[in-house]
């Protein structure tokens, strides 16, 4: 399920993400997950049933995707927190697919009437940063590349990656990328996977650079030239909607033939504080406002990331349908027209 190049008279296909599995899945466990060394990848071994249904929420608000619980998920790091073996951790990873499939398959059942075959979700393997497991926040800024290697990087990153390929995903996401170097390390990486797509996208810092400050269509430019053959989509995600448009405007003007097709999931906007949790909700413009404007720019995979719920994912598929609605309507009027006519 991915989208289609535009024929002129439909529009393109848009792919609807889910949305912050951790902030959802608090709904179901109770529990405070911000601040744990594994975040939410702890309770793929504590509370997998919780896991498969944060999964089916996602499903039923109409994400045609679901992104598996592994964003902070490692061998290093579950036998550091977990105390298991390197086995254990490996098949730990493997088992956060096994949970998503499940719910893959209790939502094809509780749907069956309604579903198409080419409408099937797909499970897609979280890989997030490096950083994300040092747990010192240097995630956020991408500062750990100035200290590690790429090849320490990358032989981090391999096991995870070969354990969600074993489990069979159909998709992976290199998400939440702060720096260059893992970037294109991740790009270079994904060629030992030959079967497997990807997409990519970056944690930003303002409206023009990614965390570590490095610009962002440059990086996200390189990245896609390096291995157009595997990666389905380039872009940002965990960042403030606010800042979304001014990332993206233009980065295609130079390809008007062959555009890259550019994803976007940021969080709601709110501030994390340390001591008190999140704040600022009540400042923040709901992301489902900018639905249409980004896919204007050429967005054509949108969901949602920290502190967005089911309930937003299903307000942004419904923007989805709006603006395509709206393409529809411009387009035919276009037609009828134009001098042709």
């Amino acid at each position: 399920m991915t989208p289609t190049q535009e024929d002129g008279l439909e529009p393109p296909h848009i792919v609807v993400l889910d949305g912050g599995f951790s902030t959802q899945l608090s709904c179901h466990v109770g529990h405070v997950i911000d601040g744990d060394p594994l975040w939410s990848a702890r309770f793929l071994h504590t509370h997998p049933n919780e896991v498969v249904n944060t999964h089916l929420d996602f499903l039923r608000a109409g994400a045609h995707l679901i992104i598996t619980n592994t964003y902070q998920a490692s061998v290093g790091g579950f036998v550091e927190h977990l105390d298991m073996t390197p086995e254990q951790s490996y098949d730990l990873i493997m088992r956060a697919v096994d949970l998503a499939k499940q719910a893959r398959t209790l939502y094809l059942e509780e749907y069956e009437d309604y579903i198409q075959n080419d409408l099937i979700p797909l499970v897609v393997g979280a890989v997030g940063p490096y950083g994300a497991h040092l747990h010192d926040g240097s995630e956020y800024d991408g500062s750990y590349a100035d200290t590690t290697s790429v090849q320490t990087m990358r032989e981090w990153h391999r096991p995870r990656i070969q354990a969600l390929v074993e489990a069979g995903v159909d998709l992976l996401a290199l998400e939440t990328i702060p720096c260059q170097e893992e970037a294109e390390m991740l790009c270079d990486l994904l060629r030992e996977y030959p079967n497997i797509k990807a997409w990519l996208s970056f944690s930003c810092k303002d409206n023009q650079s990614i965390a570590h400050g490095e610009c962002f269509q440059k990086v996200a430019k390189k990245c896609w030239e390096a291995n157009p053959e595997q990666l389905v989509a380039v872009g940002v995600n965990c960042c403030a909607p606010s800042s979304v448009s001014n990332l993206l405007k233009g980065i295609n003007d130079d390809r008007p033939h062959a555009p890259i097709p550019l994803i976007v999931y940021p969080s709601s906007g709110e501030k994390y504080n340390p001591q008190i949790g999140w704040i600022d909700r009540d400042k923040c413009e709901p992301v489902e406002v900018f639905i249409q404007e980004w896919l204007d720019l050429g967005v054509r995979y949108v969901g949602g990331c920290c502190r967005t719920y089911a309930a937003d994912v299903s307000r942004i598929r419904n923007q989805v349908h709006c603006w395509r609605d709206r393409w529809r309507f411009q387009h035919r009027y276009q037609a009828n027209t134009s001098p042709q006519n």
